[in-house]
């Protein structure tokens, strides 16, 4: 089978000639640029920058020559711009704190601290106070709350999709033109997504990619909104998905069938133990806006809705099924409630897994060679059965991952 076929069976829950790998097709199943870094010394590749494609978490590119050492079937088309504001391109060296050399972008633009804590600003302007920090020995950057005190007889809903736009001819027709080169270069799926789908996504509700932000920006605040606010939440909801409406249109124009899957929401409902928020919540404030999305995408396109979804989220899955979701990720197997043989019995007719391959809180990083090995070779025997799985590790790789711990799960995986 070529990558396309392969991806196009497992998504149609049939079993193809092995599972499908995605290492580097969205931000949240990325591999860090530090570690990248090292396994293509490691592989004996040429010594090279390593470009970010997410500098929020500062991922790097997984490129063709390392996609075909890893056996990887899966691309991506990537937006425009980033968490951060400004353009993605990246061309300007920079080394990270651990020595490695990569390539961000132009407008990517810090200051160091004493400390060591590295700050970055919105859309690269240092006129304004910084929007994130990457702590002193830190990896990737966290967001810093910057919106004022919360004045409830001024709030605008208006001031939450500040970051969600339309879509730009320009970078319609970039996106159109990438598409085009990749379908007809390479039998890879390719993952594409026109942003500013994600509902309540908590990487955006900071606005690290605005100069000004406006509106409920603190992270706890939100999360208590749809109790304390619910018809805020829902007016802001309505706002952003007649937005995404619109630019779904115009996105599926410019790149037609060409992708196979489309990343749609990157909002997190669980935590380590349980839920955020609850399943009936969920059904009231998040489901219908999701199902005018997914709805769209079903009747207009042959794409797969993939929704990413941290934590112990499994009393939600059959509300994410509901929803229009078609694909689950990261299927974080060390979460309360997530047993893979329980989730892949009760929901694998309903829900491509995408992820869940191996624990990246322990094994990967912390585990022997041997573990990991053992570890992908069970929960690939689990998640693999009767289709309707892409391998992928539990979230992003991180930088401090040894070498030879990612090459055993590799190796496990044939």
């Amino acid at each position: 089978m070529t990558s396309r076929e392969r991806v196009q069976k497992t998504l149609a829950h049939q079993k193809p000639d092995r599972i499908p790998r995605d290492f580097g097709a969205t931000p949240v199943t990325g591999v860090s640029a530090s570690f990248i870094f090292k396994l293509r010394q490691e592989l004996g590749l040429k010594e090279k920058p390593i470009p970010v494609y997410c500098p929020y978490q500062m991922l790097g590119e997984v490129d063709a020559e390392l996609r075909h050492h890893l056996g990887v079937d899966i691309a991506s088309i990537w937006p425009k711009g980033n968490l951060l504001g400004f353009d993605n391109t990246a061309t300007k060296p920079f080394t990270l704190a651990d020595g490695t050399p990569v390539l961000v972008q132009e407008d990517f633009n810090t200051t160091y601290e004493q400390d060591g804590s590295l700050y970055q600003y919105a859309c690269g302007d240092r006129r304004y106070p910084p929007s994130a920090v990457m702590p002193p020995g830190g990896f990737y950057f966290d967001a810093i709350i910057r919106a004022g005190e919360i004045d409830e007889d001024t709030l605008d809903p208006r001031d939450n999709v500040e970051e969600f736009q339309l879509l730009e001819e320009n970078a319609l027709r970039q996106i159109e033109r990438e598409t085009r080169q990749l379908h007809e270069s390479t039998d890879y799926a390719l993952v594409g997504g026109p942003g500013g789908t994600g509902l309540g996504d908590i990487a955006f509700v900071p606005g690290p990619m605005l100069l000004e932000p406006k509106g409920i920006r603190d992270i706890e605040e939100w999360y208590i909104s749809p109790i304390i606010r619910p018809e805020y939440i829902h007016e802001v909801f309505t706002l952003q998905t007649d937005i995404a409406l619109k630019n779904l249109e115009m996105y599926h124009q410019a790149v037609g069938e060409r992708i196979s899957v489309i990343n749609l929401c990157g909002a997190d409902f669980g935590s380590q133990h349980g839920l955020i928020l609850p399943p009936n919540t969920f059904k009231e404030m998040y489901l219908p806006y999701y199902k005018k999305m997914t709805d769209w995408i079903h009747r207009n396109t042959s794409w797969k809705v993939f929704k990413h979804c941290c934590g112990a989220i499994e009393p939600l899955l059959p509300g994410i099924i509901e929803a229009g979701i078609d694909i689950i990720n990261p299927v974080q197997i060390s979460a309360d409630g997530m047993t893979p043989e329980v989730i892949k019995e009760k929901y694998g007719d309903k829900l491509v897994f995408w992820g869940g391959g191996v624990d990246t809180q322990q094994t990967l990083p912390y585990g022997t060679p041997t573990e990991v090995y053992n570890e992908v070779k069970k929960l690939t025997q689990v998640f693999g059965k009767n289709g309707g799985y892409v391998f992928n590790t539990v979230h992003n790789t991180q930088a401090n991952v040894p070498v030879e711990n990612f090459l055993a799960m590799i190796e496990a995986l044939g």
